[in-house]
C-alpha cells in the first residue's frame, strides 16, 4: 500500500464524509496525520463515524462550528460542498489551503495517471480509454467522478499500472500539485456557474488538469474548441490535438470515411458502433491517450466496433412499435443536449427539464429544427417551453415528471420517431441524481409494453 510522500501537513480537517471524505480520512490516519472530521448530516452512531473514531479521528457531526478550524493546517473538502460554506470561507480567510481528495490520490499513486475532464463526454471517454488499454493487454484501474473513489484506488496502484481518472471541475478546483502523465481536455461550455460563479473560474478549475504538467507529460486537447485552444497555449506539456475538422499530423483526426492517429488509419467510421460527431471527438481523445500508452490498433478496433455507449449517455433503451427510445439523462447542460440532437436525422420528441440554474435556453434553439415535439418538466419547464415556441416546435407539453413525460411523448409519436430524454438541466429539483432520473425513464419506457 502506497504512503503519502512529501506531505507537509500534520493536522487536517476533513469537511464532509460521504465516500471521498471517508477514504481521504482513512488514508491520512494511516499515514500518521492528525485528523478532525466535520459533517453536518452524519450522526454519532453511524458505523463509519464509529470506525473513524476508533482509528483516532476527532469527529464533530450535526453542525459546522468554526472552532473545528482551530489548529488545522489544511482542509480536505468534499467536492460537492460549496465555497460559500461558512467553514470554507473562514478557512480561506485564515489562509488555510482547501483541497479535494484528488490531490491526495495524486500524491499517493505510484503508477501513471490519465486524467480526463471537459464539460461533456468525460464518462464515455474515460470508459473508452480504459477498454482500449485493457484490450491491448495493459493493467488499468478506473476511478474519480465515474463513481469510484480515487484515493482508494491510488493507494493500491502498482508502479506498472495506470489509473484513469474522470475529473469534474469541483474536484480539480481543489488541487495543488496534481499532475497526470496524460491530461485530456474535451470541451468547455458554461456549466456549474452556481458553484464557480463565473465562466472564467470554471475554466481555471478545468485547466488545473494540466497546470502542473511538465515537458515529460502529454496534453490531449480539442483543437476544434477555440476556448480550449486559447486555454492551453501556455501549457508546458507536449500537446496532442484532436479534430473532426482538420488533419492533425501530431494528434488524432477524422475525415468523412476514417479515423486516424497522426498519419495512421486506425478504423473506418462505418465500423464504429457509437453514433454522433460528439462521440467521434470522444473517440479521438481516447485513441490519443491509448496510443500514447502503447495500445494496439487491434485492441482499439475491438472496442470501437462493439461499444455502444455508457448508461444514461445516449443509451439506446428500446424499440416499441417503431419508436426508438434513448436515455441521455447525463446531459445536464445545453451543450450536451445540443450534441445529442445532432446525432439523429429522423424526427425527435425531446424530453427536457430540471433544475433552474438561472440560464435561459436560447442557445438550444438552433438545434431544435428536427424536434417535432417537446415534453418539458421540472423547474425549467416554462423557460424550455418559451425556447421551443421560439424555435417553431409545433407541440409543446408540460408534465409533472419523467413518467408522465414518457406517456405523453408516446401518445404524440409515430413509428420511426426518436423519443429522447436529454434534459439540458441537472436533476436535483426532482431527482437525487441524473442516474435516478435516467432509471425512472427506462422504467417508464418498459411499462409502455
Amino acid at each position: 500500500m502506497s504512503k503519502l510522500l512529501d506531505f507537509p501537513y500534520e493536522q487536517v480537517l476533513v469537511l464532509g464524509l460521504a465516500k471521498s471524505g471517508t477514504a481521504a480520512a482513512k488514508v491520512l490516519l494511516e499515514n500518521g496525520v492528525k485528523v478532525r472530521i466535520n459533517d453536518m448530516k452524519a450522526s454519532e452512531d453511524d458505523p463509519g463515524v464509529i470506525e473513524l473514531k476508533s482509528m483516532g479521528a476527532d469527529v464533530i457531526v450535526g453542525s459546522h462550528p468554526l472552532y473545528v478550524l482551530d489548529e488545522m493546517e489544511l482542509i480536505v473538502k468534499n467536492p460537492g460542498i460549496s465555497y460559500d460554506n461558512p467553514i470554507v470561507i473562514e478557512a480561506l480567510n485564515r489562509h488555510i489551503p482547501v483541497i479535494t481528495e484528488i490531490e491526495i490520490a495524486g500524491r499517493l499513486a505510484q503508477g501513471s495517471i490519465i486524467g480526463i475532464t471537459g464539460s461533456n463526454g468525460k464518462t464515455t471517454t474515460t470508459t473508452l480509454t480504459n477498454d482500449m488499454l485493457l484490450n491491448s493487454g495493459q493493467s488499468v484501474k478506473l476511478a474519480g467522478n465515474i463513481g469510484i473513489v480515487a484515493t482508494d484506488v491510488a493507494k493500491r496502484l502498482a508502479a506498472h499500472e495506470k489509473m484513469i481518472l474522470e475529473l469534474s471541475s469541483f474536484q480539480l478546483m481543489g488541487t495543488q500539485t496534481f499532475r497526470p502523465n496524460i491530461a485530456i481536455l474535451l470541451n468547455l461550455f458554461e456549466a456549474h456557474l452556481d458553484y464557480h460563479k463565473t465562466f472564467e473560474n470554471y475554466v481555471e478549475a478545468k485547466c488545473n488538469i494540466f497546470k502542473h504538467q511538465t515537458e515529460e507529460d502529454y496534453l490531449v486537447y480539442n483543437a476544434d474548441d477555440e476556448k480550449i485552444v486559447h486555454a492551453v497555449q501556455h501549457a508546458k506539456s507536449i500537446k496532442v490535438p484532436f479534430s473532426i475538422r482538420e488533419k492533425q499530423p501530431h494528434g488524432a483526426w477524422a475525415d468523412e470515411e476514417s479515423i486516424f492517429f497522426r498519419d495512421e488509419k486506425v478504423i473506418g467510421r462505418e465500423e464504429v458502433a457509437l453514433v454522433g460527431d460528439h462521440n467521434v471527438e470522444n473517440i479521438l481523445a481516447s485513441i490519443s491517450a491509448a496510443k500514447l500508452c502503447g495500445a494496439s490498433n487491434e485492441g482499439i478496433r475491438t472496442v470501437l466496433t462493439t461499444f455502444t455507449g455508457v448508461k444514461h449517455r445516449l443509451q439506446f433503451v428500446d424499440n416499441i412499435h417503431g419508436r426508438l427510445f434513448y436515455n441521455d439523462s447525463k446531459a445536464t447542460n445545453i451543450l450536451a443536449t445540443s450534441k445529442a440532437l445532432t446525432s439523429f436525422n429522423q424526427p425527435v420528441i425531446l424530453l427536457a427539464g430540471g433544475l433552474d440554474r438561472g440560464n435561459n435556453f436560447d442557445e438550444l434553439i438552433p438545434y431544435l429544427d428536427n424536434v417535432k415535439a417537446m415534453i418539458v418538466f421540472g423547474e425549467t419547464a416554462d423557460k424550455l417551453e418559451e425556447a421551443a415556441q421560439s424555435a417553431g416546435v409545433k407541440t409543446v407539453v408540460q408534465t409533472k415528471n419523467i413518467e408522465a413525460a414518457v406517456q405523453r411523448a408516446y401518445s404524440v409519436s409515430q413509428a420511426a420517431d426518436v423519443i429522447l430524454l436529454s434534459p439540458a438541466c441537472a436533476s436535483w429539483d426532482q431527482y437525487r441524481t441524473f442516474e435516478e432520473r435516467g432509471d425512472m425513464f427506462i422504467h417508464a419506457v418498459h411499462t409502455l409494453k
